[in-house]
C-alpha cells in the first residue's frame, strides 16, 4: 500500500485525525525521553481521548461482562485503561527515528471506520497498523487494533480469558493489575 505525498497533509477524516494525533503523542513521549512511569503518565491523556476503552474493555472480558456488577465493570475498565497506558509507555520508550505514515484513505466497515497506518523504524521492515474506530459522543475513538494483522481485542481476550474463568472480576482485576505493575518496572 502506497501512501504517496497526500499522508504528509493533515487528514481531513475525523476518525483519521484523531490516529494521527494519538501517532503525534507518541512520538512526542518517545522524543522527551523519561522512564517508563514518566511516559505513562504523559501518555495518559492521549490513550483516553482515543480509545474507547470501555467498550475495548466489555468485549475483552467477553459474555461474563454481563453477570459483573457496575462497580466491578468500572473498577476493570480503569484497571483496562491503566495497563493500556503501561503498554503503550513501555512498548515505545525511546526515540530513534521513527516516524508514522498515515493513508488518508479512511475505510468505512459498517458504521465503524478503519485507518490504516505504518509505523517506520529507521532501520527495520514498517509495521502496519490498522485502528477499527467507532464514533461516540466524544467523536471517532478506536475500539481494536490490528498489529500486522492480529487484533489486539482477540489477543487480550485470550488472555483475559483464564482469570476470568477461575476467578471473575476479582480475577481478571488481579491479573491487570500485575500486568500493569510487570510492564511499569
Amino acid at each position: 500500500m502506497a501512501f504517496g505525498p497526500a499522508a504528509f497533509a493533515a487528514p481531513a477524516d475525523p476518525a483519521a485525525a484523531r490516529v494521527d494525533a494519538f501517532d503525534n503523542a507518541l512520538l512526542a513521549t518517545m522524543k522527551s525521553g523519561g522512564g517508563v512511569k514518566e511516559r505513562a503518565r504523559k501518555l495518559t491523556p492521549a490513550v483516553e481521548a482515543t480509545f474507547d476503552l470501555p467498550t475495548m474493555t466489555r468485549f475483552a472480558v467477553g459474555p461474563k461482562w454481563a453477570q459483573m456488577t457496575p462497580a466491578q465493570q468500572k473498577a476493570l475498565i480503569d484497571a483496562f485503561t491503566r495497563l493500556s497506558v503501561a503498554s503503550y509507555a513501555h512498548n515505545f520508550d525511546k526515540y530513534g527515528g521513527e516516524r508514522f505514515e498515515l493513508d488518508p484513505n479512511v475505510q468505512a466497515r459498517g458504521a465503524d471506520k478503519i485507518v490504516q497506518v505504518k509505523l517506520i523504524p529507521p532501520h527495520d521492515k514498517p509495521v502496519n497498523l490498522i485502528y477499527r474506530m467507532r464514533q461516540t459522543p466524544e467523536g471517532w475513538k478506536i475500539i481494536d487494533v490490528y498489529y500486522d494483522g492480529v487484533s489486539q481485542l482477540t489477543t487480550r481476550r485470550a488472555d483475559f480469558a483464564q482469570p476470568v474463568a477461575t476467578g471473575g472480576a476479582e480475577g481478571l482485576l488481579s491479573h491487570l493489575n500485575a500486568s500493569t505493575e510487570k510492564l511499569l518496572k
